[in-house]
């Protein structure tokens, strides 16, 4: 499959996830989700999603329980408009890039105001 491709179906699936998440889904636990990146195969079979999700840990678990029983609902409404006849079978992964760049930051600030004393 052309790179091309790939990458042109991983960043609408990337835009649908995060247009039905934010407008579509209507379960309770789900709170502040991010779509940070998808990453579909070669073959266009499996997407891996990668969220990032703000919150405390119990409202994380719940938006992560909401997410995982909305998947099957997230990949209809994908392949209503993705125009390919096998729809990627969707996987959810936590990126915990942004909290890990978050608490770079903070020591990187802490030293900073140490030396700084």
């Amino acid at each position: 499959m052309g790179q091309l491709r790939v990458e042109k179906i991983q960043e609408f699936i990337k835009q649908e996830v995060s247009k039905i998440i934010l407008t579509e889904l209507k379960d309770p636990r789900i709170g502040f989700v991010t779509v940070t990146r998808v990453e579909v195969s070669g073959d266009l079979r499996y997407a891996k999603i990668f969220l990032s999700l703000m919150g405390s840990d119990e409202e994380k678990a719940g938006t992560w329980a909401g997410l995982h029983r909305a998947l099957g609902y997230i990949r209809t409404e994908i392949g209503k408009h993705l125009g390919i006849r096998h729809v990627p079978e969707l996987s959810l992964h936590l990126d915990e890039s942004l909290q890990y760049s978050a608490r770079i930051q903070e020591l990187l600030n802490k030293i900073k105001h140490e030396e700084s004393q």
